[in-house]
């Protein structure tokens, strides 16, 4: 009797135990801190910055500096893991995405994925903390670049060899430096047919990569959630999108403009709404807002569950009775 007491007692405060670390889990994030670096798709502000707030337009219904009418979902990662949206580098955050960049140079006065990459290089004095997690969202601007013809002095071949080696250079520059955690957004031109041939070009030179064996590199199909998006958004908790008139074209502009049930804002950037939608497909995929207990909980835990072995292990073996 004392046994099976002794059993339940432990069982029950190991449940508290488990029970406890999951409401402390809930103030440890995975990642110590979240640095994004990419386009207009992922900009904080440091456009608005640049341009002293008349670009994105915020009297039309652009949110903050955010190139559509909310926020992206590399704010919505961040506010999941620290309670607040990511901040645009020139205002002193972690965010260095700047709204028109490309994976390639080519000349214009806009921070390119490199020069990227070497301001927070030059901030963190040339050591990227192993502990963060690092956003790369790259590529649209250098299909529309290619589309249009707007590539510089490359032909269109170099270019795109250029785009899929810088991309990966990016990459693997980061993890030099220290980066473990790197989630890389492919190219998301879904409407272009070129994107494909390019975005397959990129997880090829991806693969040949010699990152650190601890490194996680987390790959992102935005052409695919795009394609599910398109054909059945209820897949990823939305209903159905108007994916042929923008939000700005179909609604009255304005601060408070109402985009629910448009795919695009402007005809070239998603909704908040499909932002969101984004944030949570890529917590489903790579669980970035899972929480790590503390070490304290874990040795609680591991003790809790010593206390249920010993009191197994002190129950009376079984006693067979004579028929």
């Amino acid at each position: 009797m004392r046994a099976r007491t002794a059993l339940r007692l432990a069982i029950a405060g190991c449940v508290a135990m488990v029970s406890t670390a999951a409401i402390a889990a809930t103030a440890n994030p995975k990642y110590s801190d979240l640095y994004v670096f990419g386009d207009s798709l992922v900009d904080a502000g440091n456009i608005k910055i640049l341009t002293g707030g008349a670009t994105p337009n915020e009297s039309l219904g652009y949110y903050d500096g955010r190139f559509t009418n909310g926020y992206d979902y590399t704010d919505l990662l961040s506010i999941a893991l620290y309670g607040a949206p990511t901040v645009a580098s020139l205002a002193g955050g972690n965010n260095y995405a700047f709204g028109g960049a490309r994976v390639v140079d080519h000349g214009d006065a806009i921070p390119d994925i490199q020069a990227q990459l070497g301001f927070y290089a030059g901030d963190h004095g040339g050591v990227a903390n192993a502990n963060a997690l690092y956003v790369l969202n790259f590529g649209g601007n250098d299909i529309f670049g290619l589309v249009d013809g707007n590539i510089g002095g490359f032909t269109p071949t170099d270019y795109i060899s250029a785009v899929v080696s810088t991309y990966a250079a990016g990459v693997q520059f980061l993890n030099d430096i220290g980066a473990r955690n790197i989630l890389i957004a492919g190219i998301p031109n879904g409407d272009i047919p070129l994107a494909y041939m390019v975005d397959a070009m990129l997880q090829t030179s991806l693969d040949g990569l010699a990152l650190d064996a601890g490194t996680h590199l987390m790959r992102y199909d935005v052409l695919d959630v795009f394609g599910r998006l398109l054909s059945d958004p209820g897949s990823l908790g939305l209903p159905p999108l108007n994916t042929t008139v923008p939000c700005l074209v179909g609604e009255t502009p304005g601060p408070n403009i109402d985009c629910t049930g448009y795919f695009s804002f402007d005809g070239t950037h998603p909704t908040a709404q499909v932002q969101a939608a984004i944030a949570r497909d890529i917590d489903r995929q790579f669980a970035i807002t899972a929480s790590v207990p503390e070490p304290a909980t874990w040795a609680m835990m591991i003790a809790g569950f010593g206390l249920v072995g010993m009191a197994i292990r002190r129950r009376p073996r079984a006693v067979a009775v004579p028929a």
